[in-house]
């Protein structure tokens, strides 16, 4: 009871906190735009997904899983503005989400990588980042630390970096819903723990980065009893990369190439194998370029990205991945907000497990239209197509969704 009307509580929020923003004329009267005068910047946002497998897989008739929701509550603080703290900032963020953890996969699908990325299960509130940001030399060195989601990385020059980022494929609440087009899989990635990470920026067009974080963390603590007791793993990533711009007639158009290797000394092994091995390693590259401007001034126009990942065989079921697709904004007239997005994606298992694995990889096909109802409000129908879901010998899945997401 408690946590339905904690969800129902954050789905008003939002409503009124999107009405709100809408009537103001430039966010001046907002509520929104007090608070950042302040240096507290509040975002509340609820999304909800209905999905379900209509041909192959495990099963088109079970209905368990088909319906998913979470909500997300984000607040920045500006030091600057509020203790007079130059070039630093907090972060807390905190997020709920109901019904099944994988959503229809587990019932219905099957798939190794998943085709809902934002099912968390049943939750009704964990703080899952709170951490502190400090700026060296006018921001060109950043310091972040505390309860950290590595993925969530920073920005250079406009763009996404740091760790695996895209500009076109790292948000499963407004771009793609399946797993592996979100994040590289063959990164093993913690969940959100304690850690601390680092980025260097020496001119516009180039930054390294580096983070450690706890291996072993769980979302759900605050990061300590993990992080100091029992085994002390810590799994390390760093990324390098450069930010282009290409000439055309509507202005320079962005790209991101990055390039990144990570450590994780956890013992582990394949699916098949009873012996452990320590000191896992791997690679990765994520690409992503504006390829066509419409206008000057806006973001309407094409893109596309690419990954690629390995990590070795003995230690992992998948070893080589690779995805590519694109996005163009605005595609028709008078929607110059709405977003089409087409991805492929496609992960080759380990050949020592064979038992496991039938099938040598599983892919991948989505395609969504993410169509801005009114500011704040985005309702975003999908297609996934999964050959080989689990990498097994099932029959290919076709999946549909309907996701809805409100934001303030």
């Amino acid at each position: 009871m408690v946590k339905r009307r904690l969800v129902w509580t954050v789905l008003l929020l939002s409503i009124l906190f999107s009405a709100e923003a809408y009537s103001s004329d430039n966010g001046e009267n907002s509520l929104s735009g007090y608070l950042e005068d302040k240096g507290i910047e509040l975002g509340i946002s609820t999304t909800h997904i209905f999905q379900g497998n209509v041909k192959g897989g495990l099963s088109t008739h079970r209905k368990r899983g088909r319906y998913v929701g979470r909500y997300d509550i984000e607040l920045t603080l500006d030091n600057k503005k509020l203790f007079n703290l130059e070039d630093s900032m907090f972060y807390i963020h905190g997020r709920g989400a109901w019904h099944d953890a994988g959503g229809i996969d587990s019932y219905s699908v099957g798939s190794f990588f998943g085709v809902n990325t934002n099912a968390y299960g049943h939750r009704s509130l964990d703080i899952v980042e709170f951490w502190y940001q400090q700026g060296f030399a006018d921001n060109k060195f950043l310091l972040r630390i505390g309860k950290i989601d590595l993925t969530g990385g920073f920005e250079c020059s406009g763009c996404p970096v740091s760790f695996d980022c895209s500009s076109f494929a790292n948000d499963e609440t407004t771009q793609f819903m399946n797993g592996a087009l979100v994040n590289n899989p063959t990164i093993p990635f913690p969940n959100e723990g304690l850690g601390a990470a680092g980025f260097y920026k020496p001119v516009e067009w180039w930054y390294i980065s580096a983070a450690i974080a706890d291996a072993q963390s769980d979302v759900r603590e605050t990061g300590f009893q993990t992080t100091f007791h029992d085994g002390d793993y810590f799994f390390s990533i760093a990324e390098t990369g450069i930010v282009t711009e290409i000439a055309s007639a509507k202005g320079p158009m962005k790209g991101a190439y990055r390039v990144g290797v990570w450590y994780d000394p956890q013992p582990k092994s394949h699916s098949d194998s009873e012996k452990l091995y320590r000191d896992d390693k791997g690679f990765y590259l994520s690409f992503d370029q504006v390829l066509f401007k419409e206008n000057a001034d806006d973001e309407q126009g094409l893109g596309a990205f690419f990954r690629y990942g390995y990590a070795p065989s003995k230690t992992n079921d998948l070893t080589n991945f690779v995805s590519a697709g694109v996005q163009y904004q605005g595609l028709f007239a008078g929607r110059d907000e709405d977003v089409l997005g087409f991805g492929f994606a496609k992960g080759f298992m380990s050949d020592k497990a064979k038992v496991t694995y039938t099938e040598d990889a599983e892919t991948v096909y989505e395609v969504y239209y993410n169509a801005q109802i009114m500011p704040n409000v985005n309702i975003t129908p999908s297609l996934q197509y999964i050959m080989h879901p689990g990498a097994v010998n099932t029959d290919n899945a076709t999946v549909m969704a309907v996701r809805v997401h409100l934001a303030f």
